[in-house]
């Protein structure tokens, strides 16, 4: 009988004992999945991969998030004045109501990105792929979109005051009702760009591409259009007051 019961602690023991390794076993195996779940989920640092998440109404200003990629991902109404977002991949990315001062965009690729309603005050957009974005309704005064890619971009009723534009691509563009008072756009390429009653008072088109672009009804008061390019383009109901032709000459009459 005492030998029974002795066998019998004896398994019951090794039973304990096995019950114990499973359940480190599983404690580890725990440990791994929480280990790899940290480095595939979001983390909000340079090069890290947040593709489809939503900060809706966060307060991101100031991050680096160089090279991130947060394609599909929400972030209306959010704060990101001064965050960095150079080489990052923001493709159908929502922006609507959020505020973006002084952020920089560099080389960012943004097709299709939805940033109607923003503040872009003093935003970098230096080399960005910004191909049918939408930015109706925004604030890019003193913006900066040099060499910017903006084909197909939607810029209704927006603000580029002061904007540099110089080189940038602004193929079928809508511009329509856009205020680019003093804003710079040497040598950009507006073919086919619609800017139906913007308002270009003293904007610069040096040696710019106008070719097919409407621009009937806009304001040209002091305007540059100094060696543009303006073969079929419709200049219809403009007004001019010292505004530079394609001649260099300035005139207060239509000259198109």
């Amino acid at each position: 009988l005492f030998t029974d019961v002795d066998n019998l602690w004896e398994v019951v023991y090794k039973m304990q004992k096995d019950m114990d390794n499973m359940s480190y076993e599983m404690q580890e195996m725990q440990e791994r999945i929480n280990e790899l779940e940290n480095m595939t989920s979001c983390r909000l640092v340079p090069y890290s991969n947040c593709a489809g998440t939503d900060f809706n109404n966060t307060n991101l200003s100031g991050m680096d998030l160089t090279g991130i990629n947060l394609e599909g991902a929400d972030f209306s109404y959010v704060n990101l004045s001064n965050a960095k977002l150079d080489y990052a991949r923001l493709n159908h990315v929502e922006f609507t109501g959020s505020n973006l001062t002084g952020a920089t965009f560099v080389f960012a690729e943004i097709n299709y990105g939805r940033m109607q309603s923003t503040v872009l005050v003093d935003s970098y957009f230096g080399y960005a792929d910004l191909k049918n974005i939408r930015l109706a309704y925004s604030n890019l005064t003193d913006a900066n979109l040099r060499y910017a890619d903006l084909t197909g971009a939607d810029l209704y009723d927006a603000d580029l005051t002061d904007a540099d534009l110089d080189y940038a691509d602004l193929t079928d563009a809508g511009l329509d009702y856009a205020d680019l008072t003093g804003a710079d756009l040497r040598y950009a390429d507006l073919t086919d760009a619609d800017l139906n009653y913007a308002d270009l008072t003293n904007a610069n088109f040096l040696e710019a591409d106008l070719t097919g672009a409407d621009l009937r009804y806009t304001d040209l008061k002091f305007a540059n259009f100094d060696g543009a390019t303006v073969t079929d383009a419709d200049f219809s109901y403009t007004y001019w007051h010292q505004t530079i032709w394609t001649d260099g000459l300035r005139y207060d009459s239509n000259q198109a």
